[in-house]
């Protein structure tokens, strides 16, 4: 049987980037926006705090776009400071490259195993589904998952008793199954 695993954001991801006041390199989305519009352009912008000293950044969302080519849905949203535009901004791999900035995911992820009843079979079939790409180390994932310990899932490998159609080593944020066989 079949048994599925979701990993599930918790949280939104802390932002990697350069403090120019304090030199940390942690901020946290506000879910704020600051949209400003001269004429026919508009610009808009995510605002993030240092999580040392509290300095704001602004990660450009629009930049000189004409006001006219933005949906209007998106405006209502960036007005109403909208949480799940937050959470799809920081995912866009466009406003990151753009921004230069990575995510923390660190503490803001959990994994939803659906109960421990296949802890005690022989073999175990498991598909691990992402809601978000979120980076996470399978060997990490199926140790939380299978009550192992990270050493013991390595040992599994490397005797074949754990087997997957995608490396194990490195770190994944896509959908992958895997067997362990005990």
């Amino acid at each position: 049987m079949l048994k599925n695993w979701v990993v599930v954001p918790t949280c939104l991801p802390l932002v990697l980037r350069r403090c120019h006041a304090c030199a940390s390199e942690l901020f946290r989305a506000s879910g704020k926006f600051r949209v400003n519009a001269n004429h026919k352009l508009i610009d808009a912008w995510l605002l993030a705090l240092c999580t040392a000293c509290g300095e704001t950044a602004k990660l450009t969302v629009l930049e000189r776009k004409n006001v006219r080519s933005v949906r209007p849905e998106l405006l209502d949203r960036l007005h109403d400071n909208d949480p799940g535009l937050t959470a799809e901004l920081l995912q866009d791999p466009v406003v990151r490259r753009r921004n230069r900035i990575a995510l923390h995911w660190d503490n803001a992820w959990r994994l939803d195993t659906g109960g421990s009843d296949h802890l005690d079979r022989e073999v175990i079939d498991v598909s691990v589904r992402f809601v978000a790409r979120i980076p996470v180390r399978p060997v990490r994932l199926i140790a939380e998952g299978c009550g192992l310990s990270r050493a013991e899932v390595e040992r599994l490998v490397t005797e074949g008793k754990l087997v997957s159609g995608v490396r194990l080593a490195g770190k994944l944020s896509g959908d992958f199954t895997f067997t362990l066989k005990r």
